[in-house]
């Protein structure tokens, strides 16, 4: 079977599976029901300054969508609500009870150095493996000038970033905001703090739904709402971009990443390892689902692996990073076409009145001995796959690359683009 171990920023793990800081870790009982499911590591939910944080009811809003439920899940929650010296206890007592899982633990504290000396030690002392700098929480805490005030001022990140390196002896993970119109600044700035590594991405600001009746947004607390950080299957998208973005940077290779955002199978977390991430933090399906789907994870993960003859995660770890590419270099002359499968076609006529609608007209409705039938304009297609996400039937279409006899070429030298270095900026037309 495929070797699922992992060692991240020095950080050794029997697996990639952790649980990200969140409510699922907030306590001894809970981790210790994880750890003993078979998950390889904890980020132990974010510790403060005492007095403890006052947390407000209710806490949580959700969205489903396609009959599904919490397809995006938002929480206006902050950090742990439990005095700093009883999780330092239990940290100290899990770990020792396993010895051989990741115990890493994230701390938001007043950006200020003695704030942050201070706490390093005691957290040390529990025999922790590591600290995750939470950078990310948009909502409450960011409002104190932590969180995501923070994580959304390079200069801010590198410089606490720097004070933890100096203070603590152990492995500093770096938890990046998504709430930033460039998520390389700040991962830049970790970097040259000396980040051991960066955690992406946090929850993303969102007010998730708006009750019509109470006319406040949800979740509701008595006749008022907030915003929220959404997470969820919904973020994967946004999540898997930005861990490509740090990954295919020169100026940052090597630098581990924890990949975060909506991962919920174990398909997810090979596409997140395949963009570059060493480890893959988990929250909103453990929630939704309970801590034994880390049977399904590590299962799935380790027999897809084998399938493809991968022996360790190294083996594919990064490998989608070499082609994860900026447009300008994509090959413009390369084509697909659309193929309708007649023998599992429905005759729903989804892929016509998108295509007829929305699309290029590039599918025909036709009558065949009365029985109606949908055929592809090979001449109008443009494979944009339109017809293949709306059709209801598993691979009923499919998309087949079209000869078209001419060789690989990107927009940079397309005779259309006016930046071109021999283009004639006068007889140049830009297409729309």
């Amino acid at each position: 079977m495929a070797d699922l171990s992992v060692t991240f920023a020095g950080i050794k793990s029997p697996n990639p599976f952790w649980l990200a800081s969140a409510p699922p870790t907030d306590k001894e009982y809970n981790v210790v029901r994880a750890l003993r499911a078979g998950w390889g590591g904890v980020v132990w939910k974010t510790l403060g300054e005492d007095p403890p944080i006052v947390n407000v009811s209710s806490r949580y809003g959700a969205i489903g969508y396609g009959g599904k439920r919490v397809m995006g899940f938002s929480n206006i929650e902050l950090i742990t609500d439990r005095p700093l010296a009883v999780n330092l206890a239990e940290i100290k007592s899990v770990k020792r009870a396993f010895p051989d899982r990741a115990i890493v633990v994230s701390l938001m504290v007043p950006c200020v150095e003695e704030a942050w000396k201070a706490i390093l030690p005691l957290v040390e002392d529990t025999g922790a493996d590591g600290i995750e700098l939470n950078f990310g929480c948009p909502h409450g805490m960011s409002e104190r000038g932590m969180g995501s005030a923070v994580g959304q001022v390079p200069e801010y990140v590198e410089m606490v970033t720097r004070w933890c390196k100096q203070h603590t002896r152990m492995p500093v993970i770096v938890k990046l905001t998504p709430n930033i119109t460039d998520i390389l600044q700040p991962a830049r700035a970790a970097h040259r703090g000396g980040a051991d590594a960066v955690s992406l991405i946090n929850t993303i600001t969102s007010i998730v739904s708006v009750d019509l009746d109470l006319m406040a947004p949800t979740p509701v607390v008595g006749s008022m709402g907030t915003h929220g950080g959404y997470c969820g299957p919904a973020v994967k998208p946004i999540a898997l971009r930005m861990v490509g973005e740090i990954a295919r940077q020169s100026d940052m290779a090597g630098l581990p990443i924890s990949g975060i955002g909506g991962i919920s199978t174990w398909n997810d977390a090979a596409e997140f390892i395949a963009m570059g991430s060493g480890t893959v933090q988990i929250c909103t399906a453990a929630m939704h689902h309970g801590f034994r789907i880390i049977d399904d994870l590590t299962e799935g993960l380790s027999n897809w692996m084998d399938s493809k003859g991968y022996a360790r995660l190294k083996d594919f770890q990064g490998r989608a990073v070499p082609n994860f590419v900026h447009w300008e270099d994509l090959d413009i002359n390369f084509k697909t076409l659309a193929r309708i499968d007649q023998d599992l076609c429905i005759q729903c006529g989804l892929c016509h009145i998108a295509c007829e609608d929305t699309a290029h007209q590039a599918i025909a409705a036709l009558r065949v001995d009365g029985q109606r039938r949908y055929e592809v304009i090979d001449e109008e297609c443009v494979g944009c796959n339109l017809c293949s996400h709306v059709c209801p039937v598993d691979n009923c279409i499919t998309m087949h690359p079209a000869e078209t006899g001419l060789p690989f070429a990107t927009w940079k030298e397309h005779p259309n683009n006016p930046l071109r270095v021999d283009a004639d900026p006068l007889t140049t037309k830009v297409l729309a």
